[in-house]
């Protein structure tokens, strides 16, 4: 990975053109070229997170991955969700990675549009750890579509079950184990603000995410838990699932005026400040991270 001027955002890490490199849904991090960075070699923790135990799912790869690995250097216990065999290979690097850092993990397998698979979720992360700090809700599903007419109805209930239902299952089934101090952190996306025409069921359900969280966060405090609940709004990100899903990814990310898509590693210190109680006066907010595109 060329990353010898730490300075420049620009030329941090590589730009587009990539090369053409199609995979299948949701893909594998060891087929990309460039592989992305989820801070394996340059995460260094500061015991933000000295105890905690954190569900996060998507976890296997990209971003999920990088804040797996970035949480566990704080001191955190990681449950890493993931759905398919396919990510099996990932899913147990970054367990890896989990334990080098001298936190344990848990692998959890399973489709989480399944309310069921949520609450056994749910409960085998208290059954190990007793509680849950943290509540990452990450996996998301995305394909393109040229016209309207291509987006079948499962496709459009597949997306929203994926992205928003298994979100709320979790948040449902969890919010008794999270204690006061807590932290429920939900990715959204630069589509929320910006929304691409050809994602547009994924572009409406990150929107719907964000409205979710503002209204949770509200709601939670009301209730006087003492459970803060955030987003976090990348914009286009290298990982399995740009090149599985995306058909012009040797291009991806030249839409930024950084001019580059962004490396998980550099997105999962967002998710570790909203986890941790430097972020104790934040609830019901997204921050973006969106290689400068705008999103006022």
């Amino acid at each position: 990975m060329n990353n010898n001027n730490s300075e420049n955002p620009e030329t941090k890490y590589p730009k587009p053109p990539f090369k053409k490199q199609p995979q299948s849904p949701p893909g594998e991090t060891k087929l990309m070229d460039p592989l992305p960075d989820h801070g394996e070699e340059s995460y260094v923790g500061h015991n933000l997170l000295e105890g905690k135990t954190v569900i996060i799912t998507g976890g296997d790869s990209g971003i999920g991955k990088a804040t797996a690995i970035a949480m566990a250097r704080e001191g955190a216990n990681i449950v890493i969700a993931y759905k398919d065999e396919i990510e099996n290979e990932d899913a147990y690097d970054t367990a890896e990675w989990v334990k080098q850092a001298g936190s344990q993990v848990i692998l959890f397998k399973g489709d989480l549009r399944d309310e069921l698979n949520c609450k056994k979720l749910i409960e085998e992360t208290v059954t190990q750890f007793e509680k849950i700090d943290v509540l990452i809700n990450n996996a998301a599903y995305q394909m393109t579509y040229k016209e309207i007419e291509d987006i079948t109805a499962e496709e459009w209930n597949k997306t929203f079950e994926v992205n928003l239902s298994a979100m709320f299952y979790l948040v449902k089934y969890g919010k008794k184990y999270i204690p006061a101090g807590g932290s429920i952190i939900n990715t959204t996306s630069v589509n929320a603000y910006d929304p691409n025409p050809t994602l547009l069921p994924y572009a409406a359900s990150k929107a719907a995410i964000q409205n979710f969280t503002a209204s949770l966060a509200e709601k939670l405090l009301q209730d006087g838990t003492g459970i803060r609940v955030n987003a976090v709004a990348p914009g286009p990100i290298w990982t399995p699932l740009i090149p599985s899903t995306i058909p012009d990814h040797d291009k991806f990310g030249n839409n930024t005026p950084i001019g580059r898509p962004g490396q998980p590693a550099e997105i999962a210190p967002i998710y570790v400040f909203l986890a941790s109680d430097a972020a104790s006066y934040i609830s019901g907010a997204t921050i973006p991270a969106t290689g400068g595109r705008i999103t006022i």
